[in-house]
């Protein structure tokens, strides 16, 4: 159902867009050098469809506010998080031959530094 509105809010949100676009301006709209329709026909049926279009845009948005809030469990975005404690696996190191330009593992390394005298 979501998906739904969805698309129906995105198809309103253009038809909108393109009504609010062909509309005369001060400065003139896309219709504006036309002469298929009169001014003042053109002004009053683009003035209904831009009515009509953000009504029902208004409305599709609150109907999917409602279904999004009906099908919401209610709990916390921080209320799905795990807080328990996962240990790591130890790494495996695999057997390497003598003399290979890999640095030495932690149990290969001494416990404490050489003394510098």
């Amino acid at each position: 159902m979501e998906n739904v509105l969805l698309t129906i809010l995105l198809i309103l949100a253009l038809l909108l867009i393109g009504v609010v676009l062909l509309q005369r301006s001060e400065g003139g709209g896309l219709l504006s050098g036309g002469g298929a329709f009169t001014a003042r026909g053109t002004a009053n049926a683009l003035t209904r469809l831009t009515w009509i279009f953000g009504i029902g845009f208004m409305a599709t948005s609150l109907a999917l506010t409602i279904v999004a809030a009906r099908n919401a469990d209610g709990g916390s975005v921080l209320d799905r998080i795990d807080t328990g404690t996962v240990e790591a696996p130890a790494p495996v190191v695999p057997d390497l031959p003598e003399g290979s330009l890999v640095p030495p593992s932690a149990a290969d390394a001494p416990v404490t530094p050489p003394s510098a005298e």
